[in-house]
């Protein structure tokens, strides 16, 4: 029974996709630790910090700015106040005290991750369930006059900044109040609802800026799409399954979008953390409480230790969905070594 278990014990870490997480873990490890040297260097060339603003009140005595400035350890040696950060995330995972909340930075952003990700994942998924469909139906009918209306679609999409999308939908919801709420992310009387309309009243204030976030997103991959469709069509393997009479349909998506779709899952580490930055207008535009809005009043502020902790919570974001990206790519082609993926 023990040598069972050991067995088992050893498969597990003999398994090639455990062992390529593990090492993919300790790499994050060690670039996480760079990442955060990098951003409290660049945070420290910044010339001033959050006692700057509070000392131009003249209420505000000078005895008050000093013991603030112990109170939030900045009168000891940049090294030093990183050792005395990077000691706590390591041993407690306590990323410091905000300034301008006066509380546990891991508190803010355990608070704000929630409805940033719901806000990220919903936007993936009604981004890939748009662009994938359109972009096959823009490759197989390639150049008639549907194809030539979907690529101005996604050419007008990637076209419009952010905030000017964020506007229109703004304006969009003005002229059709009460049909879109446009600010926070529940309403007035939220908890007085039952927790099926709860969920509902999450999903109605989310439908703005999720869509905001989605178009920019669903342009790019609509035309990613077209292009890695069409390179698989013109190959040779595809001409020779059409030779042997398959169904068209067959040909399209066993054969064709199984080796189109790949580039396309890479793509998805790097979506999920460009959505924190896209999620900045979005959230300032429709009033979210998430990660984005919390980031820039942490930077506005010159918050040290808030900085950091969202600094390091968008790196840990790119690292997690490029590690995700790579697994489900494995999924999808089981051909593909994981020992490959650089």
């Amino acid at each position: 029974m023990i040598a069972h278990q050991d067995n088992s014990f050893t498969n597990i870490f003999r398994n090639e996709t455990t062992l390529y997480v593990v090492k993919r873990l300790l790499q994050a490890s060690l670039t996480l630790l760079l990442a955060s040297m990098l951003c409290f260097a660049i945070i420290q060339i910044a010339p001033g910090d959050y006692l700057d603003t509070l000392k131009n009140n003249p209420q505000i005595s000078a005895e008050y700015l000093a013991q603030l400035q112990q109170q939030f350890g900045l009168d000891q040696p940049p090294i030093v106040q990183y050792w005395r950060w990077l000691i706590g995330v390591v041993t407690r995972l306590d990323f410091g005290r905000s300034f301008i909340y006066s509380r546990s930075v891991t508190d803010l952003l355990a608070e704000r991750i929630p409805a940033t990700l719901l806000l990220a994942i919903a936007s993936t998924v009604i981004t890939w369930a748009i662009a994938i469909p359109l972009g096959i139906i823009s490759a197989v009918q390639q150049n008639t006059i549907v194809d030539r209306l979907l690529r101005v679609l996604s050419y007008l999409g990637q076209g419009f900044p952010s905030f000017i999308t964020a506007l229109l939908l703004l304006f969009i919801a003005q002229i059709t109040t009460p049909l879109f709420p446009i600010g926070g992310m529940t309403s007035i009387n939220h908890a007085d609802f039952s927790l099926l309309g709860k969920i509902l009243d999450i999903g109605w204030h989310m439908i703005l800026p999720t869509v905001a976030l989605s178009i920019t997103s669903f342009a790019g991959l609509q035309r990613l799409t077209r292009g890695q469709l069409l390179d698989v069509l013109r190959q040779d393997y595809i001409q020779t399954a059409r030779a042997k009479g398959l169904p068209e349909n067959r040909v399209l998506y066993v054969h064709a979008l199984r080796n189109a779709i790949n580039p396309l899952i890479t793509l998805i580490g790097f979506e999920f953390a460009s959505l924190l930055g896209g999620s900045f207008i979005a959230e300032f535009f429709f009033n979210w409480p998430g990660l984005g809005r919390l980031i820039l009043e942490a930077v506005r502020a010159q918050d040290l230790y808030l900085v950091m902790g969202s600094l390091m919570m968008g790196a840990t974001m790119l690292i997690v969905g490029n590690l995700l990206a790579d697994l489900l790519l494995k999924a999808v082609d089981p051909r593909i070594k994981l020992e490959d993926l650089k």
